[in-house]
């Protein structure tokens, strides 16, 4: 199914300048108008979330659960396209991730962790791994049923700022939504809203995860380009404070972790209770290249790690084995989750299905043991 073909039958509306995603700051910030029709060909209408005053905020209450359709989220982890994942793009972008569209394409919003710049230019920062990818990574996203990306992580600004006004004026050009970067603190903080079906839900991404050495130079602040960092905890409260006041659900987006623990640290714990408390329906995240657990935290759902998804593992070790979860929502009420594994194959992920799909399925049910989480809202 062409992309835009799935965008109208999903009946998905972004709401515009909201996203770092189709705008810059800037000179290159693009009016409502401008980005509704550089998202859309059929001239969906955008409108911007205002950040309300306080009195404003208190008055503010999005519909009751009862009034909304339950909706469902799909969620994947780290994407870049280095290794066999890049010759499978440069052969055919709207087939790139053929193997796992059909999970993707199924649910009404899709999202996942492009851990890459996107440009040809720039210099490589100093770091041991470094990570860029063709502007037609964006039409495989697309072409998948991806719907949005975060792109705050620790390879988000691997070209510096030259790479990262190449991302977005990338994703402009795409009309594909990216968050938790941008020409300044203000856009790399805002969601993207997309108006699902009458439901309306905020996307925040944010890294906790940043090289000592290049926290300052990649944390975006007034007027100065880069990424919204979740070290700024009280900064990242606000934006999800802002956001709840005026959305029916929120979700936040966190690159967050240690590599290769299949557990959750105490910082991911405390941000992750940290943001529910702001607000937040559901906080996902992935960065340690294999699975953590994901369950109840009261009525939000918290997942701690979703792993590589569009990576260059190999074999059959714990960073081959991945999976979209898909959420089910009702307003505020994260009804249920379900995991569909995959395994990582030509830098792409594959479902398993048989006896496969029935052990990676308790395998994942398992890592939630360690998590502190609940196996069902409430608990």
């Amino acid at each position: 199914m062409a992309a835009w073909d799935l965008m109208r039958r999903r009946s998905l509306i972004a709401l515009g300048p909201l996203v770092v995603a189709l705008g810059c700051g800037g000179g290159h910030q693009l009016a409502a108008r401008e980005v509704a029709d550089a998202a859309s060909p059929s001239g969906l209408h955008a409108s911007p979330i205002a950040a309300p005053s306080s009195s404003a905020a208190a008055s503010v209450s999005p519909p009751a659960a009862r009034d909304l359709p339950a909706i469902t989220l799909a969620f994947g982890g780290d994407v870049h396209f280095e290794g066999a994942s890049r010759a499978r793009l440069a052969a055919d972008p709207a087939t790139a991730l053929q193997p796992v569209a059909g999970v993707l394409s199924a649910a009404d919003l899709a999202i996942v962790n492009l851990e890459t710049a996107v440009t040809d230019r720039g210099t490589a920062a100093p770091k041991q791994y470094v990570f860029r990818a063709p502007a037609t990574t964006f039409t495989a996203l697309k072409a998948a049923g991806i719907d949005v990306a975060t792109m705050a992580n620790n390879h988000g600004m691997d070209y510096g700022v030259v790479g990262l006004r190449d991302s977005l004026a990338a994703a402009r050009a795409a009309g594909f939504p990216v968050v938790g970067i941008g020409e300044d603190e203000a856009s790399a903080y805002r969601p993207y809203v997309a108006d699902v079906r009458g439901v309306r839900v905020a996307v925040i991404g944010a890294t906790q995860v940043l090289d000592d050495h290049l926290v300052q130079a990649w944390t975006a602040g007034p007027g100065k380009p880069g990424l919204a960092s979740a070290k700024r905890v009280e900064r990242l409260l606000a934006e999800v404070r802002t956001a709840r006041a005026q959305a029916d659900v929120v979700v936040v987006d966190v690159h967050y972790g240690t590599e290769r623990a299949s557990c959750p640290t105490a910082a991911q714990s405390s941000i992750a209770r940290s943001l529910v408390e702001a607000g937040a329906d559901v906080v996902v995240g992935s960065h340690a290249h294999v699975l953590l657990g994901g369950g109840w935290m009261g009525q939000a759902y918290v997942d701690y790690g979703l792993g590589n998804f569009v990576f260059y593992s190999s074999g059959h070790g714990p960073g081959t084995q991945t999976g979209v979860l898909t959420l089910t929502v009702q307003g505020r009420h994260v009804q249920a989750a379900h995991w569909t594994p995959a395994h990582i194959e030509g830098g792409v992920p594959r479902p398993l299905s048989g006896p496969a799909a029935v052990a990676a399925q308790q395998r994942w049910s398992d890592l939630r043991g360690c998590t502190g989480l609940s196996a069902g809202p409430g608990r």
